[in-house]
C-alpha cells in the first residue's frame, strides 16, 4: 500500500495526525490540500522534524480539527474528483468516527446540536448544519427543512400531507416533513 492507501483504511475511532514522509515532493500539494498536518521531505533534519512534532503536539489538543483532517486525507485517498467530503466526522461519547457519506441517512439539527443519522446510530456532527451542507456541494444530500438534511439515495416513500407539504420515509422508518418552502424542489429531485 501506498501512504493514501493506509490512510484510507485507517479505523474511524481516535484518529491520529498524519504527516507525510517521502522521498518524492510531487506529492505535497495534494497532502495539503487534503489536510496533512505536515509533509516532511526526505532526508529529514533534526531540526525539522522537531518542528513538525511541535506542530502535531499542538494540534492533538483539538480532537476535532485531527478528526476532520484524517476525513480530508481519506478523500483524496480515495482519488475524490472534487473537494466534496468522502467521509463525515461523527462524534459519540469521546470517540470520532469517520463515517462514508453514503452511509448517512440524513442530518438534523436540534437548536445548536447537529446530529448525524445512519441506519445504526445517530452521531453529533462536529460542524453546523449550513457548513455541512455546503461540503456536501453536488452529493445526492436535499435541504427539507430548515433544520434536516436528508441522503436521497436512503428516501424510502413520499406521501402528500398537504397541497404543499410532504412527508418523507427514510430506509430506517424515520420522517421528515418537507417544509412549504422547500416542497417543490424535493418533489422534483425525487420524481423521474
Amino acid at each position: 500500500m501506498d501512504g493514501f492507501e493506509v490512510v484510507r483504511n485507517l479505523p474511524g475511532e481516535n484518529p491520529p495526525c498524519i504527516v507525510i514522509v517521502t522521498a518524492f515532493n510531487e506529492h505535497a500539494i495534494r497532502a495539503f490540500e487534503a489536510g496533512a498536518i505536515d509533509y516532511l521531505l526526505k532526508p529529514v533534519g533534526q531540526d525539522r522534524l522537531m518542528k513538525c512534532v511541535e506542530r502535531v503536539r499542538q494540534l492533538r489538543k483539538s480532537a476535532v480539527a485531527i478528526a476532520e483532517s484524517v476525513a480530508r486525507l481519506q478523500g483524496v485517498a480515495h482519488q475524490a474528483p472534487t473537494n466534496r467530503p468522502r467521509k463525515i466526522v461523527g462524534k459519540v461519547g469521546e470517540e470520532f468516527h469517520l463515517l462514508d457519506s453514503s452511509q448517512v441517512l440524513a442530518f438534523q439539527a436540534e437548536r445548536e446540536l447537529v446530529w448525524i443519522i445512519t441506519r445504526k446510530q445517530r452521531y453529533l456532527a462536529t460542524q453546523p448544519l449550513k457548513i455541512i451542507q455546503q461540503k456536501l456541494g453536488d452529493l445526492n444530500f436535499a435541504r427539507v427543512h430548515r433544520n434536516s438534511l436528508v441522503n436521497l439515495d436512503h428516501v424510502a416513500k413520499m406521501a402528500p400531507l398537504s397541497s404543499q407539504r410532504w412527508l418523507l420515509t427514510l430506509a430506517n422508518q424515520q420522517e421528515f416533513i418537507v417544509s412549504k418552502r422547500q416542497a417543490r424542489a424535493v418533489q422534483k429531485l425525487l420524481s423521474w
